[in-house]
């Protein structure tokens, strides 16, 4: 009965909209034993701001940050724990289902963030513990094939993010625990995709920064990172492999007090606002708007969020912003003001066990 009540929720869902392009699903992975959800499916209505549940995954340990495949037929996990791995799965948008297909180690502690290349042959990884990154290439089939490189710094590195350039020619990786970011050339010879390490540009960033994660601007040749230490954001120009900061602007102003927990960070599709979320003490969304000259940045607004926000994520149309607080065990649903930036809490909210990823599948 339950099953049939969800399948009818879900053809309810598609027919009230005018068109399935207003409907994407929603992907979120959260930190999980194995006896709670690791990984669930909604539906979400980008007219509307609705949602309906469809299906989840559990025995998958914490799952906490997720990759969808170009094609969207595969979904990828991290699972972060002492020993390090990777999941895949298979995704099938007709009915929102997954399935599991296989898992990988990564040779490297706690990773913490997962990516795709666009031809998808490979996975990067980011591992926090193990500060290594580690490369595993795809098969047609969406499994994970043996590690084929693995690139470990210092007993101090913390890698936190590993992001394709715009045109995939280059990876951009941030080491929290060195206060820098690494920039590697991305090739592929006959056999594999790889990252040329003798060719690794290393940009510092100031003590006590701890660089979490990176955004691009749509349009110009900028990074926007956000530091978790600092609480500060900052903004690059970048050339290639060159990046050269331009910009340093406080994100969480309760930093200065030893709080350390500054987050996640995204631009509108449209580039006219950026996003950056706080934990630890002020929960919330810091609201800039960006110079459409020069790309900097400006203060515009703060918004309060439940607890421990940490990953967030906008609709591809720029309406809504849903935000994951990890200890409050929901996802807020916020509404985007197209003028200004900032956000109204249309008071709905998905309720989950340590929500800490959202992705989209259209």
């Amino acid at each position: 009965m339950k099953k049939l009540t969800v399948l009818i929720a879900f053809v309810v869902l598609f027919a009230s909209c005018s068109s399935q392009k207003e409907i994407l699903y929603l992907l979120v992975g959260s930190y999980s034993d194995g006896t709670t959800p690791g990984i669930s499916i909604y539906m979400f209505d980008m007219q509307t701001g609705n949602y309906e549940y469809v299906s989840d995954l559990k025995d998958i340990f914490n799952p906490s940050y997720l990759a969808v495949s170009p094609d969207k037929k595969f979904v990828y996990s991290v699972n972060e724990t002492g020993d390090g791995y990777v999941s895949s799965f298979a995704f099938d948008k007709t009915n929102g289902n997954m399935h599991f297909i296989n898992r990988q180690p990564v040779e490297g502690g706690d990773p913490c963030y997962i990516n795709i290349n666009g031809e998808q042959t490979a996975l990067i990884t980011a591992n926090y513990s193990g500060g290594n990154i580690s490369v595993l290439p795809l098969n047609s089939k969406g499994n994970i094939e043996e590690l084929t490189q693995n690139i470990t710094f210092s007993p101090q590195s913390h890698i936190h993010t590993v992001v394709f350039s715009p045109d995939e020619k280059y990876i951009y990786a941030t080491d929290l625990g060195r206060d820098c970011i690494y920039t590697f050339k991305a090739l592929k010879n006959e056999n594999h995709f790889y990252l040329k390490q003798d060719t690794a540009n290393i940009t510092r960033l100031e003590t006590g920064s701890g660089p979490r994660h990176l955004t691009f601007h749509p349009v110009k040749n900028m990074i926007y990172c956000i530091n978790e230490l600092s609480g500060k954001i900052t903004v690059f120009t970048c050339n290639e492999s060159s990046l050269s900061a331009v910009q340093s602007i406080n994100s969480d102003t309760t930093s200065g007090e030893g709080l350390k927990g500054s987050a996640d960070i995204h631009l509108s599709p449209d580039g006219k606002f950026l996003y950056a979320s706080n934990r630890l003490k002020a929960d919330g969304i810091a609201i800039f708007s960006v110079n459409p000259n020069d790309g900097l940045l400006t203060s515009a607004g703060y918004q309060a969020t439940g607890i421990h926000p940490r990953n967030f994520i906008i609709s591809p149309d720029g309406k809504y912003l849903l935000c994951a607080n990890r200890d409050s065990n929901n996802i807020q649903i916020f509404e985007i003001d197209s003028d200004t930036g900032l956000l109204h809490d249309t008071g709905k909210s998905i309720e989950l066990p340590r929500p800490v990823c959202l992705k989209w599948i259209n």
